[in-house]
């Protein structure tokens, strides 16, 4: 990679924003793709820059073909910025929840601005929000690499998180409680003025139905939910 490119590559992973770096394997020529422009020797048609568009949020490298020949290939490198997962509520669930999504490779922040339950004993190695649901959320600017799931119960806690994180590009929003507590809960949301389409977003119960019981299963389902949203963003999911 000419020294441009890596720098221009680098500048934009620094301020945490997609990029894609396309080499011909045939010519070695390559070109970076950023939200704004487009950098370096190779030149993609508006063709391969769509597909390329549909394959950014699966974090999954490939090589495609070129008009259908495959003597003439790209290999494309997706460089998306960290995920993001924003935990309202520090209830025991979060405390299973939160080192596996670590795990997974998200950047983990619990809100909750109890005391008593946002605890670094409680979060070892997590980072914590002790403000207001949705005065933190907008602190932390939520994109769409970011999934925001409240599990406090509380709809003084949990509503106004939600109604911050469907204000935003968040990829996944999910919200704990039995399908009654869930449709109470849309209905609060509905008299906020929030339209159906947006509260469609809104994953309630939270988590995939694999018949989970303790908080470490639950927060499984959670995972895997997101993990599903992430990677089948056009798939239409069941709860």
């Amino acid at each position: 990679m000419k020294k441009a490119l890596l720098d221009k590559l680098q500048a934009t992973r620094t301020r945490k924003l997609s990029a894609v770096l396309v080499t011909d394997l045939t010519t070695g020529k390559q070109c970076l793709l950023t939200e704004q422009d487009q950098y370096g020797d190779l030149t993609l048609d508006y063709q391969i820059i769509a597909e390329i568009d549909r394959m950014g949020s699966a974090d999954r490298n490939r090589t495609i073909s070129v008009g259908g020949d495959d003597s003439h290939r790209l290999f494309i490198h997706i460089y998306n910025p960290p995920k993001r997962l924003i935990i309202v509520g520090a209830v025991h669930i979060a405390q299973s929840l939160a080192p596996m999504a670590a795990l997974a490779g998200y950047d983990v922040t619990v809100v909750d601005p109890r005391g008593t339950f946002a605890t670094h004993q409680r979060f070892p190695g997590i980072t914590l929000a002790k403000g207001w649901p949705d005065e933190e959320l907008k602190k932390l600017a939520l994109d769409c690499r970011t999934a925001v799931v409240t599990l406090t119960h509380d709809p003084k806690l949990d509503d106004p998180a939600l109604i911050s994180a469907l204000a935003s590009e968040a990829f996944f929003i999910g919200a704990l409680g039995s399908r009654s507590t869930h449709e109470q809960r849309l209905e609060r949301l509905r008299e906020t003025g929030r339209l159906e389409e947006e509260l469609k977003r809104i994953h309630g119960p939270v988590g995939l139905n694999i018949g989970s019981i303790s908080p470490e299963e639950i927060s499984i389902s959670i995972l895997s939910q997101m993990t599903q949203v992430l990677h089948i963003p056009l798939t239409v999911h069941a709860s």
